[in-house]
C-alpha cells in the first residue's frame, strides 16, 4: 500500500502546490514511484504537469473522465458501477511520477460529503460517499505500483479536506516566514485533531459501506519554511524573527496540540529520520531567476539543464549554482521523509 503524505495549511500562499510537486519529483527522480493528488480546484498542480496539454485535456474524449472529480463520481452520483483506477499521465522527463488532475468543479461534492460526513449513515445514499476518495487513490496508486502519494489540498477548512488530510498516513505543513503563518499554525492545532477525532469515530459507521474509511492517524512528518530572499548566506533580516516563531510553535504549541490525539510519531524515528526538535524538516528560499525557466521548460528548477536555462557566463553560474543548493535541499527534504517512513513501520 502506497504510503499517503497530505500537505496542508488553511493560509493561502505558502507554497503548498509547487512544493507537492518538487517533493513528489524528488521522490520519484529517487527511485521511488510517486502518484500526486490534485484535490485544488484551481488545478496548479495538474498544470505544473501537463504544461501546454493542460486544455486539451479536459476537451480529449480520451483523457476527459481521468480526473479526481470524475473518478469519485459513481460515488457521488450514484452510478451503477464502482470506482476504478484512473489512467494517470506523467511528466515526459519523469517516468516515476504520475498524476491524478484536479477538476474546476471538485467543489460540487463539497454539500454532499459535508452531510454525509455529519449524518451518522442515516441515508443508505450517502454511506459510500466519505471513502470515495480513499478508494479512487489506493486503487490508482496500486495499479502503478507507486510507494507514495502527495495530495495537495485547497487553502481552506472544508469537508473534502477534513476528508482527504484524515485518509493519510502523514502530513506536511508549509509556511511561509510572516506573523499569518505564525498565527495559522495555532487554529490548525485545533482543527487537525478534531478531524482525526471525526475519522476515528466515524470509521465504525462506515465500514460496512462499498467505500469504507481507512484505519489511519495522520501523522506530523514537520514543517517547511519558504519563500523568503537571503542576504550573505541566511535569511534577509526581516524573516529572520519569523522564522525563530515559527519554529517555536512547531516545537511548543502546535506539538502539544497534535499530541494528544497521536498525531507524533515516536522522537526515535524523529532522530532517526535526522528531523530536529524544531520539527522544521528545510528552509527553502525563493527560487528567483529560476521560476520562470522551470515553468517554461516544465520541469522543477533542480532539474533544469544549460540549456533550459539558456544563459552565459557569470549569469549561468549564478543559476547554476542556485539549482544545485534547491536540489540538495530537496533531496536532503526526500530523504528525511522516506527514513522517518522507514523508521516509524519498524517500530
Amino acid at each position: 500500500m502506497a504510503y499517503k503524505i497530505v500537505l496542508f495549511n488553511h493560509k493561502g500562499g505558502v507554497s503548498k502546490t509547487t512544493t507537492s510537486y518538487n517533493l513528489g519529483w524528488m521522490l520519484s527522480k529517487l527511485g521511488h514511484k510517486t502518484l500526486l493528488v490534485d484535490a485544488d480546484p484551481q488545478c496548479n498542480l495538474t498544470a505544473l504537469i501537463l504544461g501546454d496539454q493542460f486544455d486539451q485535456y479536459y476537451y480529449d474524449d480520451v483523457t476527459k473522465l481521468n480526473n479526481i472529480k470524475n473518478g469519485v463520481a459513481p460515488a457521488f452520483e450514484a452510478k451503477a458501477e464502482t470506482i476504478k483506477a484512473i489512467a494517470c499521465p506523467n511528466p515526459d522527463r519523469n517516468p516515476n511520477l504520475f498524476l491524478i488532475p484536479g477538476h474546476a468543479d471538485l467543489s460540487e461534492y463539497e454539500t454532499a460529503l459535508s452531510f454525509a460526513q455529519t449524518s451518522n449513515n442515516a441515508l443508505v445514499t450517502l454511506q459510500n460517499l466519505p471513502g470515495a476518495f480513499n478508494a479512487l487513490i489506493n486503487l490508482t496508486a496500486d495499479s502503478i505500483n507507486a510507494e507514495y502519494v502527495i495530495i495537495d489540498l485547497n487553502p481552506g477548512l472544508s469537508a473534502i479536506n477534513q476528508n482527504l488530510f484524515s485518509l493519510c498516513d502523514a502530513f506536511i505543513v508549509p509556511t511561509n516566514p510572516d506573523p499569518f503563518s505564525v498565527m495559522a499554525l495555532d487554529t490548525l492545532g485545533k482543527i487537525l485533531p478534531k478531524w482525526v477525532s471525526w475519522s476515528h469515530q466515524m470509521r465504525n459507521t462506515f465500514n460496512e459501506s462499498a467505500y469504507p474509511l481507512p484505519d489511519t492517524t495522520p501523522k506530523f512528518i514537520g514543517g517547511i519554511i519558504q519563500r523568503f530572499n537571503i542576504r550573505k548566506g541566511k535569511a534577509a533580516g526581516p524573516y529572520r524573527d519569523n522564522i525563530n516563531d515559527i519554529k517555536n510553535k512547531f516545537s511548543k504549541q502546535f506539538t502539544s496540540h497534535i499530541t494528544k490525539s497521536h498525531m507524533l510519531f515516536p522522537s526515535e524515528s524523529y532522530k532517526k529520520a535526522d528531523i530536529e526538535p524544531d520539527y522544521c524538516l528545510v528552509e527553502i528560499p525563493d527560487f528567483a531567476g529560476l521560476l520562470p525557466k522551470s515553468n517554461s521548460a516544465g520541469v522543477p528548477v533542480f532539474d533544469l539543464t544549460d540549456a533550459d536555462i539558456n544563459e552565459q557566463g557569470a549569469v549561468l553560474d549564478g543559476l547554476k549554482r542556485k539549482k544545485n543548493e534547491i536540489e540538495s535541499m530537496f533531496i536532503t527534504l526526500a530523504k528525511k521523509i522516506i527514513k522517518l517512513k522507514e523508521s516509524s513501520l519498524e517500530s
